[in-house]
């Protein structure tokens, strides 16, 4: 005691600065994915023009140098975004084509896209968007037909098996495909009804308008070209 004042021994001397507790310092690979996730997300909510370097660099407690030192600047972080997003989709659908009968590979099929919009929302969200710049991967509109390719020979042997001009399956391969497309992009919003049940009617769909097909359509129109 001094001066009539309890003094506690396990307190920091005057003459000592409190320790601060380490920070753990990021590798490189670390601080790039870091980045990596945090402009995905950024991009997912206000798109490439919405987001700035800055902001992506208070996200992950740097300065603006590091983002550009890993990426060269927000455009080169967008493009390895939007191509590590295109690159899980086509592998997420052309993987889900195991089974042996037309009608559950196409339920694999949209069961695949609409998997990869539940567990990637935000990915799926980046690439619905226009691109504001090139992408060495290309649009969502050649992934799209990346996809329908993996599902033009699945419909070229059925179209042949049934007497069909098989040369026809890469069109309706792209109005399969387009359709599932069209119909997640719907569904990442409303997420209504739920996914099995979405999956099931995209099949009643294709599968029945399938099984009824006429070997030569015809128009009933007026218009005949």
């Amino acid at each position: 005691m001094i001066d009539g004042v309890a003094t506690d021994s396990s307190s920091t001397p005057s003459n000592e600065k409190p320790r601060r507790a380490r920070r753990t310092r990021m590798t490189g690979a670390e601080r790039r994915q870091q980045l990596l996730e945090i402009g995905r997300t950024l991009f997912a909510a206000k798109g490439f023009e919405g987001t700035s370097v800055e902001e992506i660099a208070a996200k992950a407690g740097v300065s603006k140098p590091v983002v550009y030192e890993h990426f060269g600047g927000k455009e080169g972080l967008y493009a390895v975004v939007v191509d590590r997003e295109m690159r899980r989709l086509l592998d997420m659908v052309t993987s889900s084509l195991t089974a042996g009968h037309p009608r559950e590979l196409c339920e694999q099929a949209a069961f695949a896209l609409l998997d990869y919009i539940e567990e990637y929302t935000d990915g799926f969200r980046i690439l619905v968007r226009d691109s504001p710049i090139p992408q060495s991967t290309g649009s969502f509109a050649s992934l799209i037909s990346d996809i329908a390719t993996q599902v033009e020979d699945i419909l070229g042997r059925e179209f042949k098996s049934r007497g069909f001009d098989s040369k026809l399956a890469p069109l309706y391969a792209q109005a399969l495909v387009g359709m599932v497309a069209l119909t997640g992009q719907w569904w990442l919003d409303v997420r209504k009804p739920k996914k099995a049940e979405v999956a099931a009617h995209l099949v009643n769909l294709a599968w029945h308008g399938l099984d009824g097909l006429e070997a030569k359509p015809h128009l009933i129109g007026r218009r005949k070209a």
